[in-house]
């Protein structure tokens, strides 16, 4: 605010004396908002800023949640990141997405996913992404509440959806899923010592792979930080992140700003961003990671570079 009268008051005289001169001033240009600071983009997961809604896309119940982040969050086509519970006997219809994409993450309990019609039970912590085009919904047959994540990326930054009006409940279930799906298991991950010039050993597994995907949307990871270890600083200019803290605390160092992170926290990393992470609870720092890149030429950039790399490398 203090930024915004001091420009009013520098603007002000300049456009007095050019009328007094008989001139024309033009208009007035706004103020620049300051920008965020780091602490300032970290998004937080908070239940009191949840809000009830009933059969969202014509699925059965009621759920709660809240946006984490929007379209302003990354420079790239991330159009948000949800955060909320699906209720008991309460879920998500089946709809479609014609120009983006999304992902349902359950992190505790366990849900039935839809993917074109096939329904599985999967038990969280567990992610199935939808590609552009297909039909998707979750349902919680369960008596306790889910603990749910969404995250949206599109081929622009608009959001679309078509319903079905199937909220999936009571129908067959595959026992083995007929969709891409992931579970966030610590026995699968593999150790990387000195990841990105880093302190100490991490744990680390791609999930999805950039095929997964029809947008920009890149890839998935899943990464496990030690107390006291580190992933190192990297750079890259086409390609965007969103850090999801599954579990564990630590601190972010973004450029030259450097910030805690707890639980429920989402880090945005833009495009040539510099990263560091390091972990500094008493328990490890579990993390998702989103990749979206600049376009669809990046990636296929970012695609042709990870090909050509020893596989014990990838």
């Amino acid at each position: 605010m203090r930024k915004h009268l001091l420009a009013c008051a520098v603007i002000g005289p300049i456009f007095v004396s050019a009328a007094a001169h008989g001139q024309s001033a033009g208009p007035v240009q706004p103020a620049a908002r300051p920008a965020k600071t780091l602490t300032q983009r970290i998004g937080h997961t908070d239940p009191t800023r949840y809000r009830r809604s009933e059969g969202v896309h014509a699925g059965a119940g009621s759920m709660e949640f809240a946006p984490i982040f929007g379209t302003d969050a990354l420079s790239t086509n991330l159009i948000f990141v949800h955060r909320g519970v699906i209720a008991p006997r309460s879920g998500i219809g089946e709809h479609f997405h014609n120009n983006c994409e999304e992902m349902f993450v359950i992190l505790d309990g366990e849900a039935q996913f839809t993917i074109n019609g096939h329904t599985s039970l999967i038990k969280g912590p567990a992610a199935v992404p939808d590609r552009m085009g297909h039909a998707h919904g979750i349902y919680n047959p369960t008596d306790k509440p889910v603990q749910w994540v969404n995250i949206n990326v599109g081929l622009t930054k608009t959001y679309d959806a078509f319903n079905l009006d199937d909220p999936r409940t009571d129908v067959a279930l595959d026992p083995i899923p007929q969709f891409i799906s992931a579970r966030f298991d610590p026995a699968q991950l593999r150790p990387v010592a000195g990841m990105d010039g880093g302190d100490g050993t991490v744990q680390y597994r791609r999930a999805f792979e950039p095929s997964v995907f029809s947008t920009p949307w890149s890839y998935v990871d899943h990464l496990r930080i030690p107390p006291g270890a580190s992933v190192g600083t990297r750079t890259m200019a086409e390609m965007s992140e969103v850090y999801l803290v599954i579990s564990g605390d630590g601190e972010v160092a973004i450029g030259s700003e450097t910030a805690p992170i707890h639980i429920g926290d989402v880090v945005p990393v833009d495009l040539g961003q510099s990263r560091s992470i390091r972990s500094t609870g008493a328990t490890p720092l579990d993390m998702m990671v989103i990749g979206v890149a600049k376009d669809l030429a990046s990636k296929a950039s970012y695609m042709a570079a990870q090909a050509a790399r020893p596989r014990a490398a990838r």
